[in-house]
């Protein structure tokens, strides 16, 4: 049986702290729904109703055009353990990107990342709890270092060009407010 919360308790917090994946679903009154898979222990939670995760460039920005146009946010992050679990963040995301005042004081939080694009917030209105049993067990064999040398190699110039070419745009035309 599922439970609800309205906010992250610290057995939440503990929880997603080991994950070392977690999956971001948004959508838009039209169009496909983002359902995208997260690691890089990139994600924080931040207080009882906030929590947030530095998301660096990559071959599209749907998350960031829901959000604009949207605002509905799922993250989702479950056991692969012995100890089954699934739990669910519902809420509101709001985009904070490197040239916004907020951005500044929020990047110590996060691990420093090459091709860092924004930081995405989600203002958690519910948090949901269940068992996880048909998750299978696996085991992290080690974090993937590909996107790592993308980045590096592009250089700040090459991820700026790559962004304007691949990010300001979602794949159904929303625009990603890359620019805003």
């Amino acid at each position: 049986m599922a439970d609800f919360t309205d906010h992250i308790t610290e057995k939440h917090a503990a929880f997603i702290k080991d994950q070392p994946m977690y999956f971001i679903a948004t959508a838009c009154a039209e169009g496909r729904i983002n359902l995208s898979p997260k690691g890089m222990d990139s994600f924080r939670v931040l207080g009882p109703n906030l929590c947030g995760y530095l998301d660096v460039t990559g071959s599209g920005n749907e998350t960031s055009a829901h959000i604009k146009n949207d605002g509905r946010i799922t993250i989702m992050f479950n056991s692969f353990t012995r100890n089954a679990l699934i739990l669910r963040l519902y809420g509101r995301g709001r985009v904070v990107r490197p040239h916004h005042a907020e951005f500044k004081a929020l990047a110590p939080e996060f691990p420093t990342l090459p091709g860092a694009r924004q930081i995405i917030l989600v203002d958690v209105e519910s948090v949901q709890t269940s068992c996880g049993y048909g998750v299978p067990e696996m085991e992290m064999k080690a974090e993937r270092q590909t996107l790592k040398k993308w980045a590096e190699g592009k250089g700040d110039d090459g991820i700026d060009t790559y962004q304007q070419k691949n990010n300001v745009k979602s794949i159904d035309g929303f625009d990603a407010g890359l620019m805003d």
